[in-house]
């Protein structure tokens, strides 16, 4: 028999972002308890700031009845001359019954003691608490809290709990609390506890109290709304994903309001504007004709029919934040874009100052422009990374961290520095993750290169190399926005002798270690087959590039209809050459041939060497191409002949074969 099932867990005000993090484990962790009382059924989620809910339209009240079987000793271990030995004595207790009850069955080819016994299932509202405070203290949202007499933390402090089987409320409690036929609505509705006597009167009683529960369905009237907004003022409210996840879990009743603060305030770069409006107000900022505008819009969780004062008070509290801006924004203009003082912020102990990260990312800077872009202005490049970390020292940055770069970009431009150079130190950390925009020039993207570079080299000359999850120092994205660079700008890096070149400048210290991490990186950063980046690797390419458009090519063609039968072939040849140091001259000697496969292979290989190809994947084709005549070749040909010399002459030029497939990419490591 199936009944609906509804939890309720009230708490104050969760804050979002602990929540937001941890919303993918949530029901993925209650699913896994719920499977291990055999209670697995269908359910929804749903969350306010307020309350954490479980909902099942159909619950099972009982487990099923099941059947428990356990296998003892070989009956020749358990008994011996007739009489149980401490081996039966143990399985007879174990199942709880006397030897007379226990059965006989075989496995793995022997007969062994055997019990089998039916159980039933226990009832769903005797397991229930169990499962709910096992589900609660299952979560981690970081940070939590103890109140009152309790020994166990969690986020915020738990003030109801409902739980409610059909119309029946189920005995639980948590954290002191137990549970009751009751829940809260929006505060502006009605402060008390309200008496629900069933699900249904539960979600109406929500409604009506001005709670949305579904967290879909806020999220939805929130752009709608934004829409209606935007079609009623000819404006664009700009969407930032993860701030409306927050606006969608800080309220209940969501009303987006636009509001506006004072045109003065325009004169300010828009990342000011926007960052004080979104980080510290939750706001999201509005835009016409591509501009930003003196609007903002702000979604309030009040429960009224006037929303004028909501406004008015939001516009109130944004312009303190904006005037501080701005009395930062002149004080910097007026004190200029200055390097002082940079020799006296660390950077890392064992590596200087930032003053000394800035002199080490000069001298890689000098090495790429030399190796990329010699004809371009070498001034702007050092002018850019002497400036590049001068805004740290400045009072907006001090303000709002988030800005480093961005207000040095501005600050150059001000100072009557190139917009190259502004450029370049406005995006010195790009890329900042997977979908992050690039550096826009040859320029910018060797400075930000350069300081990525130092920061993986410096901390890996002190040891302070990623272990396990933890990542402090962001250096797996400092690979991965290397690996983005040098593909978008066509640059080539060997991060064996390039690195090496590099490092000169720094602490000695094993440089496999850091080709190792960064070839981790790569196998990560590639969206396809596992092993076709395994074989490219295995060719011994080090050069991010080239290691590249290798794997594009290899993709390209494993994916082909004709690619696994060929493959085939190319393994045979690797199995057979397995033992040929490919290092050594494998000159063919055409006058050892004795069978016409031999001369043909030979002969459309040296036409498929011969060729100039426009890429890797028109010349790895072309070498594939060759399967049909090696098909042959090993149909027809005795590879281990009896003549030494012949033997060796014929796996040199299967070996030649796979050499040249091999500077691309080691079939063998594919698997489809």
């Amino acid at each position: 028999m199936l009944k609906p099932l509804l939890i309720e867990v009230g708490v104050e005000e969760l804050p979002a972002v602990p929540l937001l993090k941890q919303l993918k484990e949530v029901e993925k962790k209650y699913v896994e308890i719920l499977e291990e009382y055999s209670l697995l059924c269908e359910f929804e989620f749903y969350y306010t700031p307020r309350r954490l809910v479980l909902w099942h339209p159909e619950f099972k009240l009982s487990q099923d009845d099941s059947v428990e079987e356990f296998f003892g000793a070989p009956v020749a271990v358990a008994f011996k001359d007739g009489e149980p030995t401490p081996a039966a004595l143990g399985f007879a207790k174990k199942c709880g019954v006397s030897i007379d009850e226990l059965g006989r069955s075989e496995k793995n080819g022997k007969e062994v003691l055997y019990y089998k016994k039916d159980v039933k299932g226990q009832e769903s509202k005797t397991l229930l608490n169990e499962i709910i405070t096992k589900w609660i203290m299952s979560l981690d949202f970081g940070k939590s809290m103890r109140w009152s007499s309790n020994s166990e933390s969690f986020i915020r402090p738990i003030r109801w709990l409902n739980v409610m089987l059909g119309d029946d409320l189920v005995d639980a409690e948590l954290f002191g609390v137990k549970s009751e036929k009751h829940t809260f609505v929006h505060r502006i509705s009605n402060f008390n506890a309200l008496n629900v006597d069933g699900a249904k009167e539960y979600f109406n009683t929500l409604k009506e109290g001005g709670v949305t529960l579904y967290q879909d369905e806020r999220r939805k009237s929130i752009l709608d709304a934004f829409k209606k907004l935007e079609n009623e003022n000819g404006v664009v409210i700009e969407i930032d994903e993860d701030l409306l996840d927050e606006v969608v879990a800080i309220t209940e009743n969501p009303t987006p309001l636009l509001g506006s603060f004072d045109e003065e305030f325009l004169t300010l770069p828009p990342e000011v504007i926007i960052t004080s409006m979104k980080e510290h107000q939750r706001y999201f900022p509005v835009f016409k004709d591509n501009k930003l505008i003196n609007k903002f819009c702000v979604v309030s969780n009040a429960l009224t029919d006037d929303f004028s004062d909501v406004v008015e008070g939001n516009e109130r509290v944004l312009r303190p934040r904006l005037a501080d801006g701005l009395f930062f924004w002149e004080n910097d203009l007026k004190n200029g874009l200055s390097t002082e003082g940079l020799e006296k912020v660390a950077f890392f102990k064992g590596l200087g100052s930032v003053k000394d990260k800035i002199e080490r990312e000069t001298k890689i800077a000098n090495k790429l422009f030399e190796l990329y872009t010699p004809n371009d202005n070498k001034d702007d490049l050092n002018t850019a990374i002497s400036l590049a970390k001068a805004d740290l020292m400045s009072e907006m940055v001090y303000e709002f961290t988030e800005l480093q770069g961005i207000m040095g970009g501005y600050y150059a431009l001000k100072a009557g520095h190139s917009k190259a150079v502004a450029t370049a130190i406005t995006e010195q950390y790009l890329p900042e993750g997977e979908d992050s925009l690039l550096p826009s020039t040859k320029l910018s993207a060797i400075v930000a290169m350069s300081l990525k570079l130092d920061t993986l080299i410096a901390l890996f000359s002190i040891n302070q190399i990623p272990t396990g999850s933890r990542d402090p120092f962001a250096l797996r994205r400092a690979v991965n926005g290397i690996i983005r660079i040098t593909n978008e700008y066509g640059f080539e890096f060997d991060i064996v002798e390039t690195i090496k070149e590099l490092s000169a400048e720094y602490a000695e210290f094993d440089l496999s270690k850091l080709e190792a991490f960064i070839l981790e990186r790569v196998k990560q950063y590639y969206k396809v087959n596992p092993s076709i980046v395994e074989a490219v690797l295995a060719s011994g390419e080090r050069e991010l590039l080239a290691i590249a458009n290798k794997i594009d090519a290899l993709n390209n063609i494993a994916n082909s209809d004709n690619f696994k039968d060929a493959s085939s072939t190319f393994k045979r040849v690797s199995n057979i050459t397995k033992d040929i140091d490919l290092s050594q001259d494998m000159s063919v000697d055409e006058s050892l041939f004795e069978a016409e496969a031999e001369k043909v292979l030979h002969a459309e290989y040296n036409k498929v060497i011969s060729e100039t190809y426009e890429n890797y994947e028109q010349e790895l084709d072309a070498l594939l191409g060759l399967k049909p005549s090696l098909d042959k070749f090993f149909e027809d040909v005795m590879v281990n002949a009896e003549d030494e010399k012949v033997k060796n002459n014929r796996k040199s030029l299967v070996a030649n074969i796979y050499k040249s497939i091999l500077n691309i990419a080691d079939i063998k490591e594919v698997s489809i």
